[in-house]
């Protein structure tokens, strides 16, 4: 890249010359109105969601970093993840970090703008575990290249060069500020160009992959997308890992000249999202399927309370509930206006409403 830091695909000369035929509109509107969906299973399903999320956190935090070559096995993961263990080794550092970070961006990816110190501390928490830090830019040049399981290898791309990263990742942060106040292009649009401008970048001497997936659900909550919080999109990532690679690159080609055509890598992004929302309504209507007895076992036990009651007493009374399932019922309960509490803390007690 001789001529600058240029970067193309959120500019609006480049957005106003992208075509997209009915299937792909069609496809926009289909992942629109999965989003539309979320808040009632927000509001139907919070028990769901829970578990969901816990097995969402382990699977990111495993396929992202498999995809890099790092493996760990499956019960160090989750002691991890979820019991945040202390990591052994450096598989299991990288593990850790990407786990931390992944932790941070669903805490307040929404609120985080997408800037380069917010890309610097990322990488910094990556790299926490690590002996060498991140959070710097690259020193050196590097290349993209593709390990063949023959030993040999290729290069798929050449990013920027290293002296040019800082002023060519303020551009992207620019490009993508200005874009997500366009009102007429569609977030699904912004979101996969931002991050194939972030790999075609490469600003990091490591970790660019694992960086650009973390972005990735970051942008995605800055537009209420928030599915990846429930089904790893990195799993997805993982599961369709050469249609990752190989639209990444040919959508890169000519990204240097403003000349790439990146319809190969928004129509594999689409279908993740896609993939990832059905898998969320599946596995939602699946477990409400199985839980569904359970609570309306704890609704059967309120609704034939006579007396103040508490929860150890409908808990006592449902054998093979947990405590969770029962005080959701009692919130849904109470919600609805068929109970009410007369007091906090564990002395409180619920009583019917006439």
């Amino acid at each position: 890249m001789t001529l600058g830091a240029k970067v193309h695909s959120l500019t609006p000369q480049f957005l106003t010359g992208l075509r997209f035929g009915t299937e792909q509109a069609a496809t926009l509107r289909a992942i629109g109105e999965f989003r539309g969906r979320q808040e009632l299973f927000y509001r139907q399903a919070p028990e769901v969601l829970a578990g969901l999320l816990e097995v969402a956190k382990i699977e990111s935090s495993e396929s992202s970093n498999r995809l890099e070559g790092v493996n760990v096995p499956t019960d160090r993961i989750r002691r991890l993840v979820v019991h945040q263990a202390q990591p052994r080794n450096r598989s299991e550092q990288e593990v850790a970090g990407y786990r931390d970070a992944l932790a941070l961006i669903h805490d307040s990816g929404r609120e985080m703008p997408f800037t380069p110190n917010v890309m610097l501390q990322l990488h910094g928490m990556l790299y926490r575990y690590m002996p060498n830090p991140g959070g710097r830019w690259k020193p050196t040049d590097n290349d993209i290249v593709e390990r063949r399981p023959d030993g040999t290898s290729r290069v798929r791309f050449k990013p920027v060069p290293a002296h040019l990263t800082p002023p060519a990742v303020e551009q992207l942060a620019a490009n993508y500020a200005l874009a997500a106040q366009m009102p007429q292009l569609d977030s699904l649009i912004i979101v996969p160009l931002a991050i194939l401008d972030f790999l075609c970048i490469h600003p990091f001497a490591d970790g660019n992959g694992r960086m650009a997936r973390l972005l990735t659900l970051k942008l995605l909550y800055h537009f209420n997308y928030e599915v990846g919080r429930y089904i790893s999109i990195e799993r997805v990532y993982e599961q369709t890992k050469e249609g990752y690679y190989e639209t990444l690159e040919a959508s890169s080609q000519g990204w240097h000249e403003g000349r790439h055509d990146p319809s190969p890598w928004l129509n594999y992004f689409w279908g993740v999202m896609l993939r990832a929302y059905r898998e969320f309504e599946e596995r939602v209507r699946e477990v409400r399927k199985r839980t569904g007895s359970k609570a309306e076992q704890v609704r059967a036990v309120v609704l034939a309370k006579q007396v103040p009651f508490s929860i150890s007493e409908v808990e006592a009374d449902c054998p093979g509930v947990s405590r969770e399932t029962v005080r959701i019922v009692l919130r849904e309960m109470s919600r609805e206006g068929v109970i009410a509490s007369t007091g906090k803390g564990r002395s409180a007690k619920w009583t019917r409403k006439s």
